[in-house]
């Protein structure tokens, strides 16, 4: 992925961070799903999925709802959310809530892989993984109620970040990490 698109999708998760206040991990889905005004439903109570779906953003009524897979497991369902956060706030979807409804297989693969990026991002934020010192998938996954899979390349990319020393360069990476000072200062361990 070229450096302008993944900065992109960087500052955007971090921009969503703190324009919804989220001061706490596990990240509360919810709450910025109610901050943009998403509804989040279960694909049970709708049945609108594929069945090798996991989730997907639709508009009904000019109401904005996420469908979620329930019979997957909840780091799965959690992962999903904030994947499909990523592709509604990156701009995948455009401007025209209607374009909503398209389906998994119109989505293009780099959009996918951005709202992946976004995912793992607000799902497990690098400054609080490193204010924290976490180095393991089993401590992300753990902290942030996600799967060992996502978790395992959250901590790979971790390790990157760690031997660079590439933490609290941007002003607004810095937000986030004040914004999680209290948590953060509450789960040090000493």
């Amino acid at each position: 992925m070229e450096i302008k698109r993944y900065n992109i999708v960087r500052d955007t998760c971090w921009k969503c961070l703190i324009e919804c206040n989220v001061h706490i991990l596990p990240t509360p889905l919810g709450e910025i799903c109610t901050h943009y005004g998403i509804g989040i439903v279960n694909n049970s109570d709708v049945n609108l999925l594929d069945k090798d779906e996991s989730g997907r953003i639709v508009c009904v009524n000019n109401a904005i709802r996420i469908i979620v897979n329930d019979k997957h497991p909840i780091q799965r369902r959690r992962y999903t959310i904030a994947h499909e956060l990523g592709h509604y706030l990156l701009g995948h979807l455009g401007t025209d809530v209607s374009q909503l409804n398209r389906r998994h297989h119109d989505i293009k693969p780099d959009e996918e892989v951005e709202a992946d990026m976004f995912a793992a991002r607000l799902l497990a934020p690098a400054c609080v993984l490193w204010a924290l010192d976490l180095h393991t998938a089993d401590e992300i996954a753990e902290l942030c109620n996600m799967s060992a899979q996502a978790a395992g390349y959250r901590a790979e990319r971790m390790r990157k970040l760690y031997q660079k020393n590439n933490f609290l360069k941007s002003p607004l990476e810095r937000k986030v990490c004040e914004q999680f000072k209290p948590f953060i200062k509450e789960n040090t361990r000493h």
